[in-house]
């Protein structure tokens, strides 16, 4: 009514106008509306397939336990329980795994006394007696000296242990080298500076 007329060439112009407006890093898309978007996010807050479900967390915690337990053998800190991290704990960890103690000895040892208590002979009695109390005995005797050597190291190093070292020290003294977690970083001998 008011203006001009349309021509042929003004009804092409928009269509042109639409490839040109196809630039580099604009959207070039209408936006959605906000109803299709949240329905595509929507998921159910229990999940309808169990026997799925529980498969995925299974084989999730299980990929998070092989990752956890491979870090603990090769002793990278991330993956460390919160018992065993920080540099004070791996400087037990070393001093203890640097030395040999007699309480990872204890286990085969009463494995042999275990054996030899089904002989029914006085001296085989006697020979478990001595083996059991005196190999206990032996032990606490050289884990406690083991840890005064250490607290002293510590003391020249850290300024003093904390509590729950000593502990930690005598606890690790007491297992097998093989069985020792995390596994040990240092070979015998090589005591930590």
């Amino acid at each position: 009514m008011f203006g001009r007329k349309k021509t042929l060439n003004e009804d092409l112009a928009p269509t042109a106008s639409t490839d040109a407006s196809a630039r580099p890093g604009a959207k070039n898309r209408p936006t959605p509306k906000r109803r299709e978007q949240e329905a595509l996010n929507k998921r159910p807050l229990i999940v309808t397939d169990r026997k799925a479900a529980t498969k995925q967390d299974k084989t999730a915690r299980r990929e998070a336990m092989a990752k956890q337990r491979a870090g603990m053998m090769t002793g990278d800190e991330k993956y460390l329980p919160a018992r065993d991290k920080g540099p004070r704990r791996r400087f037990i960890r070393d001093t203890v795994d640097a030395r040999w103690n007699i309480g990872e000895f204890m286990l085969p040892i009463m494995l042999i006394v275990l054996l030899l208590s089904f002989v029914r002979t006085n001296w085989a009695l006697l020979l478990v007696f001595v083996l059991v109390y005196g190999l206990i005995l032996v032990a606490i005797g050289d884990a406690l000296l083991m840890w005064r050597r250490t607290r002293r190291k510590m003391d020249d190093k850290f300024g003093g242990a904390e509590k729950g070292d000593a502990w930690y020290a005598i606890m690790r003294a007491f297992q097998m080298r093989r069985t020792r977690m995390p596994k040990p970083q240092v070979a015998r001998g090589e005591h930590p500076a």
